[in-house]
């Protein structure tokens, strides 16, 4: 045997074409930059149902060169590596120039499912690193990879984790840690802090390049009827964005770090850092541990979504006629937010409509919530089988149960006024919408723990059962029951 037959592959060939209309954008939007092999590469996790749906043969994806290629050490056939430019305000501060620091865009596979983009998230140095070394660790790359499956499968847009790669290679944060990849795919990952950028630096033709792009591509309606084409992008995105919050809010999930770059012009969740879904229910619980004034808190959410969409507006006001259009655009959200989550609270308490005092319905059994802090997942679940009369589980969540018994009987009050109302019925549209199982931040931990010592079957669980979170199956007992003590202490913050 000669040694070009033991020579290994220069690339992955995925057998797929590939393209690349970001990059087509310009060089102004980008720089091309090749992933930094990481030694050693071993998978952690395949995401074989979404691999599938993207047209990818799972089979051929756990094979070891395209386990080299999703850890960023083996280039792939026909694609094009760059780190987009961005710019962005965090944490309310304007920051300037920021960009992909440590994600590498390969370019665009048309699938099933649309046109998808693939990024690699810890894949190396880029022009846009600053600081940062460009990798990611094992810890919060699980939790990149099982979160934004944990969102899909509750039906919250979001980008997606195709696979999670380990090596063993030193990665210095508080204490020294091992590298790892994750292989995210979207339709898009731009940003609110694309159009800052270039709106900031006064390059007008560039903004207006990037804002029909998004258009034409995933906002065509916006050039229909009458009206400035940017500002209906603006409206719509502000549409999006309002369900986004509503949806994060049903869920008692906190994003952590709501800077305008962690903002998808597309509505959708990207970004998992100090992210948490609740467990005891606090309005004005804070997940980042590096957010020391609560300006992302649970409860200012929803606000924090809209002071990014300002920013995002005053952005596109060169593209504008005059400034009252961005405002006219913005003005919608206010009402669209409220709307979207007393429509979906209230299918979460199991009401078929919207009518007068539901809000207050909800509002108050929040209070009630907060006060005792009550665990948010289990107590909406358990609410489900009290809509066929069981309500003892739910009364021992609470030490006010005089409150509660009263709030009770308001509710069940509600349900039996819907015309036709069955128990059952409303006891299975309830669980529809009401989790068993959310990605806890004890059970990330636990995974991330057994990882740490090579055990990645917690992972790969986890990835199974948030796939199907509203689902009753035997096994899984353990992921939908209350958090252990030591739960309260895990400090998340935007180290990573």
């Amino acid at each position: 045997m000669n040694d070009t037959a033991l020579a290994a592959p220069a690339a992955l060939d995925l057998a797929r074409p590939w393209r690349h209309r970001f990059a087509d954008l310009g060089p102004a939007f980008f720089t091309e930059v090749q992933p930094t092999p990481l030694p050693d590469p071993h998978p952690i996790g395949l995401n074989a149902p979404l691999a599938a749906a993207l047209g990818l043969d799972p089979q051929r994806l756990r094979q070891a060169d395209a386990v080299r290629a999703l850890a960023g050490s083996l280039p792939v056939e026909g694609t094009r590596p760059l780190a987009t430019v961005y710019s962005g305000h965090q944490f309310g501060v304007w920051a300037g120039q920021l960009g992909d620091g440590r994600a590498i865009l390969l370019g665009e596979l048309d699938t099933p499912q649309g046109p998808m983009e693939v990024q690699l998230k810890g894949a190396g140095l880029t022009r846009y690193s600053r600081m940062g070394d460009g990798r990611a660790v094992l810890r919060s790359s699980i939790r990149e990879y099982l979160c934004s499956e944990a969102m899909h499968g509750l039906g919250i847009p979001t980008t997606r984790a195709l696979s999670l790669t380990g090596s063993p290679q030193p990665v210095v944060r508080e204490t020294v840690e091992t590298a790892a990849v994750v292989a995210r795919v979207a339709p898009s990952f731009i940003r609110f802090g694309h159009f800052e950028h270039f709106s900031a630096n006064g390059h007008t033709a560039e903004l207006r390049r990037l804002a029909d792009f998004v258009i034409d591509s995933w906002y065509p309606e916006c050039r229909d009827g009458h009206g400035n084409a940017y500002a209906r992008l603006l409206q719509a995105v502000s549409a999006r964005t309002a369900e986004l919050m509503a949806q994060w809010q049903a869920v008692g999930f906190c994003h952590g770090v709501m800077n305008t770059d962690n903002m998808s012009i597309l509505g959708l969740t990207i970004d998992y850092g100090p992210f948490q879904f609740m467990d005891a229910f606090n309005p004005a619980h804070i997940c980042n541990h590096s957010d020391h004034g609560g300006r992302y808190a649970y409860h200012r959410q929803p606000n924090v979504a809209y002071w990014n969409l300002f920013c995002l507006g005053q952005a596109l006001l060169p593209l504008m006629d005059e400034q009252q259009q961005a405002l006219d655009a913005l003005e919608p959200y206010k009402a669209l937010f409220p709307a979207a989550l007393t429509r979906r609270m209230g299918a979460k308490l199991g009401l078929a409509d919207t009518r007068d005092g539901d809000a207050e319905l909800v509002e108050s059994l929040m209070q009630l919530m907060a006060k005792d802090a009550v665990d948010f997942t289990i107590l909406f679940r358990r609410l489900g089988d009290a809509a066929e009369g069981r309500l003892d589980p739910v009364r021992d969540l609470f030490l006010q149960r005089e409150a509660f018994d009263a709030w009770a009987a308001r509710w069940q009050a509600r349900l039996r006024a819907q015309p036709g109302f069955d128990g059952a019925a409303t006891a299975a549209a309830m669980h529809r919408v009401n989790p068993r199982i959310v990605l806890r931040n004890h059970l990330a931990q636990t995974a991330i723990e057994r990882a740490q010592q090579g055990d990645f079957s917690e992972v790969d669980r986890l990835l199974k059962a948030l796939a199907a979170p509203f689902d009753e199956r035997t096994g899984e007992d353990d992921l939908a029951a209350f958090p252990p003590d030591w739960a309260q202490h895990i400090e998340i913050s935007c180290s990573s």
